[in-house]
């Protein structure tokens, strides 16, 4: 298997689970969900383990693999600490970054263009995801960079979720103009200011992911 058919298939099943189709203490059996997706039990194993590294699902031994739900709390407190590393991610970068930085942030954000042209939010979202990483390698901190890249995929469930929202992609494209401009201005307040904005769930934002959450709650039951 390819990786991005691999990434389709750990999508797939992180999808079942925001979804509510599997739920909270379920037990994911790996030859049930090597039959519906017709693949072998290898790439379930590995993409498992994938949701188990970010959260999603618990491998305890002599079960296998659980269903977990953090919680609509516990989302919004790793928003909160993702914001904030980002704004200093984007504040270092608009001191650091080099030329071949602006090249790769320039590369990313036309891709990310692209990607909400073809209105495929999955699509826009890998994107976003080179963009953001774009950023956190301009910082020129790898320690700063690791902690970044961890805890975004940690929330990469619910950033895909929250892209679903009318008219989120076109105002994420936006932002991430604004961000551009701040790194490559070397301004690094506006640049702190644009990424703390444009990752917090605050206000209407985490009113409609929470809204998200309780659909898929419904839906469960």
């Amino acid at each position: 298997m390819s990786a991005n058919t691999h990434q389709k298939l750990r999508d797939e099943i992180e999808n079942c689970i925001l979804t509510g189709e599997f739920h909270p203490g379920e037990r994911l059996d790996e030859v049930q969900l090597a039959g519906r997706f017709n693949v072998s039990r290898t790439p379930i194993r590995e993409a498992l383990l994938q949701l188990s590294a970010i959260g999603l699902v618990e491998i305890r031994p002599r079960r296998g693999a659980i269903v977990v739900d953090p919680g609509p709390e516990r989302v919004f407190e790793m928003f909160e600490v993702m914001a904030e590393l980002e704004a200093m991610a984007g504040a270092l970068a608009a001191r650091r970054h080099q030329e071949q930085d602006r090249s790769a942030i320039l590369e990313a954000l036309e891709r990310c263009q692209e990607a909400a042209e073809s209105d495929e939010t999955d699509r826009y979202y890998y994107e976003n995801e080179v963009f953001h990483r774009a950023i956190y390698a301009a910082s020129h901190s790898g320690f700063l960079e690791e902690q970044c890249t961890s805890l975004h995929r940690r929330l990469r469930p619910y950033r895909r979720l929250q892209l679903r929202v009318r008219n989120r992609m076109t105002v994420s494209l936006a932002e991430h103009r604004e961000i551009v401009e701040a790194v490559l201005a070397g301004d690094a307040d506006a640049a702190r200011m644009s990424l703390r904005q444009h990752v917090a769930v605050q206000g209407d934002r985490f009113g409609d992911l929470v809204s998200g959450l309780q659909k898929m709650e419904r839906r469960r039951a």
